[in-house]
């Protein structure tokens, strides 16, 4: 696979990036779930999370936790989702591999319970 796709939104670094590695960055979600929502990139283009090299992973956790940090002071969240969307059928609309980091306060929800269960509307409750 190539390391880079010219078409593809993540493959290029740019304005939205606010955390480089040599394997991965943080951007922030264009379309954002609630105020700080970043997404966690493998630089190189890999469409399934589970085809990332082992630096790739070790980058994506270490750009998890500087980001975290950086949102934990500007935003000061009561909480967190991280989630992965792989193919089609989990949601995933940018074919490159990518981890959201979800701010979540007290309140952005009617009833937070179950957390990511809630992809899966009726079962988010239990």
């Amino acid at each position: 696979m190539d390391p880079t796709d010219s078409s593809c939104p993540f493959c290029a670094i740019g304005g939205a990036v606010f955390l480089v590695s040599a394997h991965a960055h943080a951007r922030w979600d264009l379309n954002p779930v609630t105020p700080a929502h970043a997404l966690l990139v493998p630089n190189r283009h890999v469409a399934s999370f589970f085809d990332i090299s082992d630096e790739e992973r070790a980058a994506l956790q270490q750009l998890l936790t500087g980001a975290k940090a950086m949102l934990d002071e500007s935003h000061a969240p009561d909480g967190y989702n991280i989630g992965v969307n792989i193919g089609e059928a989990a949601g995933q609309t940018i074919p490159h591999a990518h981890i959201h980091l979800i701010p979540r306060y007290r309140g952005d929800v009617a009833n937070p319970r179950g957390g990511v269960r809630g992809v899966i509307p009726a079962r988010q409750s239990y």
